[in-house]
């Protein structure tokens, strides 16, 4: 057959839940554009039962990954950024095409995704000597406080620099141990899909991302309520959507991270988003003659 003859092999988007690659449970999809206008794809209009499902699913992961060494994590990491630097055409096409770029523009950007993977490979064994720590006590016994990952974490993609600003939310979240339900960009959700195929090959066990695309207004606030939804960052919701979603979340004392003017998410990031999903746990135990029992809180 010649190939002005043969058929495109048109891509089918799916979410990512649970290791595994679903269509919404609802049927349902909505079409998704260039910055011209021009139709890319059909992706999943996830619905709030979808989004249950990935705290399920979140929430089952959540054991294994926490307790699995700080030094595994980075591993696992790092392993994403070889898979992502190994799609790496795929990506600057996909990434070109959602947010309005030249080749070499998107090309900066999925780079700079890799990147980001790596630095925060590099975190997962180093965070707690910078978070944690020996305090100074006085009284015959010591004192040592260590970080604990917070739980299942909701985030609210970014909606602009969206495949950067993706990446930029999520690594944080699992590179101290917590696990994760992403809402993709509405408008640019298909990068953020992929990455779904690329974590499925890349160690990291399932359950541990999970990423759904759709309307941040009609998951969102089930989330923000959910029991078993332990923190949530707001980094892609407007200002309304922000306090609705943090009115809610305050019913069950979630921790809430909220929005930040980040128009650039090029520059350096700092420790924040790490320890804005941890816990600080506190061990004191006696010494000398009070002997050997120890006790936390």
């Amino acid at each position: 057959m010649s190939e002005q003859n043969r058929l495109s092999v048109f891509k089918t988007y799916k979410l990512y839940v649970g290791g595994k690659f679903p269509r919404s449970e609802s049927g349902r999809v909505y079409e998704v554009s260039d910055s011209k206008g021009n139709w890319l794809a059909n992706a999943p209009l996830a619905s709030r039962k979808d989004a249950r499902d990935a705290v399920v699913a979140a929430r089952k992961a959540f054991g294994g990954w926490s307790g699995a060494t700080a030094y595994n994590r980075g591993q696992i990491l790092y392993r994403i950024a070889e898979m992502l630097e190994g799609r790496r055409d795929q990506f600057v096409r996909e990434v070109g095409e959602a947010e309005g770029l030249s080749k070499s523009k998107a090309a900066a950007v999925v780079d700079a995704a890799v990147d980001r993977w790596v630095w925060y490979a590099g975190w997962t064994d180093k965070i707690g000597q910078v978070v944690g720590g020996a305090n100074p006590v006085a009284g015959p016994y010591f004192n040592l406080s260590t970080p604990e990952p917070t739980g299942v974490v909701a985030v609210i993609a970014p909606q602009a620099s969206s495949f950067l600003g993706l990446v930029s939310v999520i690594a944080p979240v699992i590179a101290t141990g917590n696990t994760a339900v992403v809402i993709a960009s509405e408008q640019a959700p298909l990068p953020a899909l992929s990455l779904g195929e690329v974590l499925a090959t890349s160690d990291l066990p399932g359950g541990v991302v999970n990423i759904l695309s759709g309307k941040a207004a009609e998951m969102g606030p089930h989330l923000a309520a959910h029991q078993d939804v332990n923190a949530i960052d707001l980094a892609g919701a407007d200002a309304a959507l922000a306090k609705e979603l943090e009115i809610a979340a305050a019913d069950n004392l979630k921790r809430v991270l909220r929005p930040q003017p980040v128009d650039d998410w090029t520059g350096d990031q700092g420790t924040a988003r790490m320890t804005a999903f941890l816990e600080t746990k506190t061990v004191w135990h006696p010494t000398g003659s009070l002997g050997a029992s120890g006790s936390s809180y």
